[in-house]
């Protein structure tokens, strides 16, 4: 892989060169460095956002693909590129996007166009800003902090007040019902999350989530990793998860029973479109994150000694591709939730929240300490 992205490389420090140059004929031998760091940082940002995009866009086509397969239907397959009928369907997540670009934004007489229009912002920019503490592998991360987990914990929190500021802005009493109902089960929901998380920095002593991967390297493969002693932890932060983004069966935040649709119901076009883009981005997040704490992130699952057997020895070695195999099958498990679980009632799911995942996450965080203390404890280095 490394031979074939060498040309790549070569010409990537060629340009970086060229570029160091000018900034420095331009602003200066002191001001130059400053200024080339800034460039980095946005070319990451894009690199980042842009593919990003693309794999929220393409998530919706899988989901249609995969729960029409699952229901012995074809799902999309019509739209494609320059007539090529073997791509039947591909084109159809950048239809839907032009579809709903081109529509018109109507705000509503009596609404507050600026909370109108900030709602929707408000929504995605969580999901967008985690991903600066997200390791891809051990050299691809934005920003190595040491206090990562804790930064993922804030800034996720913040998507809630889109939802709120949605409904209120609205100027509509369904709006704002749905906006309440889809924050309180939000909130509910957070708060099991972040106890599993202090269960995670507890197994691996550090809120550095590169550091968290690498606590789980070791000759056995996924039983090195920390879904095994942290599993009914893991099987909370990914129920979790599918609450958290209003995910079926807990989708009761968008109210499709109902007459009207919940928080959005006064959105239209684009600004409509970006609260579900903001939910597909956080489900595609929620899966990097269980990949990363409980999954072995970049890790490869299969031991050295079993690749070399099998003549395949590059699969044992750790790589961004792994945690994408991971991150999809997470994902997919969201897809299949969708289409096999009937929805809850709104008490099923608070109930669930409050007197069931919240009491067995603070418990665990007790069970945990004793274990850790014990000599059956093996997942330290």
């Amino acid at each position: 892989m490394s031979t074939v992205l060498q040309p790549f490389i070569s010409l990537g420090n060629w340009v970086w060169g060229v570029l160091a140059t000018v900034m420095v004929w331009v602003f200066g031998q002191e001001l130059a460095p400053a200024v080339l760091y800034a460039i980095k940082i946005l070319l990451l940002i894009v690199c980042i956002v842009v593919p990003l995009m693309v794999a929220v866009a393409y998530l919706t086509l899988w989901e249609r693909k995969l729960i029409g397969w699952m229901q012995i239907r074809i799902g999309p397959n019509r739209v494609t590129f320059f007539g090529i009928p073997w791509l039947g369907g591909l084109a159809q997540p950048i239809a839907d996007g032009l579809k709903l670009l081109v529509k018109e934004i109507i705000v509503p007489a009596g609404a507050n166009k600026f909370l109108f229009v900030l709602a929707p912002i408000m929504a995605i920019m969580p999901a967008m800003a985690a991903w600066a503490v997200v390791p891809f592998s051990p050299e691809m991360i934005l920003a190595d902090i040491d206090a990562g987990l804790l930064y993922l914990m804030a800034i996720t929190s913040f998507g809630v007040y889109g939802i709120i500021i949605a409904g209120w802005a609205s100027n509509s009493k369904y709006a704002f019902l749905g906006a309440l109902r889809s924050a309180a089960q939000m909130v509910s929901y957070e708060l099991a999350m972040g106890f599993a998380l202090v269960c995670v920095l507890m197994a691996a002593q550090s809120l550095n989530l590169g550091e968290i991967v690498r606590m789980q390297q070791g000759g056995w493969g996924p039983l090195n990793w920390f879904w095994i002693p942290l599993f009914p932890i893991f099987l909370v932060y990914l129920i979790s998860g599918v609450a958290e983004t209003n995910r079926a069966p807990f989708d009761v935040a968008e109210g499709e029973s109902e007459i009207v649709a919940g928080f959005h119901v006064e959105y239209s076009g684009m600004a409509f479109a970006i609260f579900f883009l903001a939910e597909y981005a956080n489900m595609i997040l929620i899966s990097a994150l269980t990949s990363i704490m409980f999954l072995g992130g970049w890790l490869s699952p299969l031991p050295a000694v079993f690749a070399g057997a099998a003549g395949l020895p590059w699969l044992a070695a750790d790589s961004f591709g792994w945690l994408l195999v991971k991150m999809f099958v997470v994902v997919s498990l969201f897809l299949w939730f969708r289409a096999t679980f009937p929805r809850y009632r709104y008490d099923q799911i608070m109930r669930l929240g409050w007197k069931v995942f919240l009491p067995l996450t603070i418990g665990y965080i007790v069970v945990l300490g004793a274990w850790m203390q014990t000599p059956l404890w093996i997942w330290w280095k």
